[in-house]
């Protein structure tokens, strides 16, 4: 299923999911659904045992008819990771460092902002004196039931879907950031960019590949955690230009194993949290240092797309 939060024809916030072109208002097929995806999350099971017990339900609108927003607006939390190591090994070159031996050993993470949420066709403001805007191209999965020291192999039972995130980025803003071992801040919180729908985990399934070594080539290191992944393409493009081709497969730290990292030590994973891929390989501009192109302007559209899922368009003013 492919839930999405939407303004309806009169400017209500109300929730659903597509069929095809067209929209199913969740209240509108039943007053007992909720009109917030937080909501819907928290006690999924139980609407879902709803939705499955009305049987076909004729849609209400067609898609262009309303606007669709992100479809989490109100994440309890974003977790962002760096999974993939072509990521790691091109943007540390840019920045003039190497990988540290740790990042092969963990997860690694950082609490990004979960108040500054966009959605699909949202414009996104270019940070005051920002003179190198980047686009980082992920996949995201949202968490559907509390939990704490999960094991990886547990990981699927909490999942309760995935979508397209577009980790913003001040480049020019971060590089300076970094110079202090803290992590990143302002080069980051300005905008976080979900959509266009939530894919819930069961459609996900079909994607889902065996380990292989295939999938890493050199410079790429063979991961020690041999976990399944998904065989998903993932493409960027800027003003109509395809500027990155990616595989989710050739992540080195899988959804389970990130999930694993985030609720050790006896911390709650929330539903309504987000934890974020990281950047596919080639999926940001840095890697490049902006040689494919030139900073983000005013004027620029981008769009994500992630096999399954859809589009994700944004553009800079």
């Amino acid at each position: 299923m492919k839930l999405i939060t939407f303004l309806n024809k009169d400017q209500e916030s109300r929730i659903g999911w597509l069929q095809g072109e067209s929209v199913v208002d969740m209240r509108l097929a039943s007053e007992k659904l909720p009109t917030d995806m937080l909501t819907f999350i928290d006690n999924h099971e139980t609407y879902f045992q709803i939705i499955k017990s009305l049987g076909d339900v004729q849609s209400h609108y067609i898609l262009k008819e309303v606007k669709l927003l992100a479809p989490l607006p109100n994440p309890r939390s974003i977790r962002d990771y760096i999974g993939f190591e072509m990521h790691m090994l091109n943007a540390s070159r840019s920045f003039g460092h190497s990988v540290g031996e740790a990042w092969y050993e963990m997860p690694i993470f950082y609490f990004t902002n979960h108040h500054n949420v966009f959605g699909p066709n949202d414009e996104i403001k270019r940070p005051a004196k920002e003179t190198k805007l980047d686009i980082e191209l992920e996949i995201a999965c949202i968490i559907g039931k509390k939990g704490s020291d999960i094991k990886k192999e547990e990981a699927k039972d909490f999942i309760f879907g995935y979508t397209i995130f577009n980790d913003w980025t001040a480049r020019a803003t971060q590089k300076v950031e970094m110079t202090i071992p803290l992590g990143p801040h302002k080069g980051k919180d300005f905008a976080n960019a979900f959509g266009p729908c939530i894919v819930t985990a069961d459609e996900f399934e079909q994607y889902e590949v065996p380990f292989s070594e295939s999938y890493f080539e050199a410079p790429l290191k063979v991961p020690t955690e041999q976990d399944t992944r998904f065989d998903l393409k993932m493409t960027s493009r800027i003003n109509g230009v395809t500027i990155c081709e990616g595989n989710y497969k050739t992540v080195h730290h899988t959804f389970g194993q990130m999930l694993e990292r985030a609720s050790e030590n006896g911390v709650n994973i929330m539903p309504g949290d987000i934890l974020g891929s990281g950047t596919v390989g080639w999926g940001s501009l840095i890697e490049n240092n902006f040689s494919v192109h030139r900073p983000l302007e005013p004027g620029d559209v981008v769009e994500l797309e992630i096999e399954g899922i859809g589009i994700l368009m944004n553009k800079v003013v």
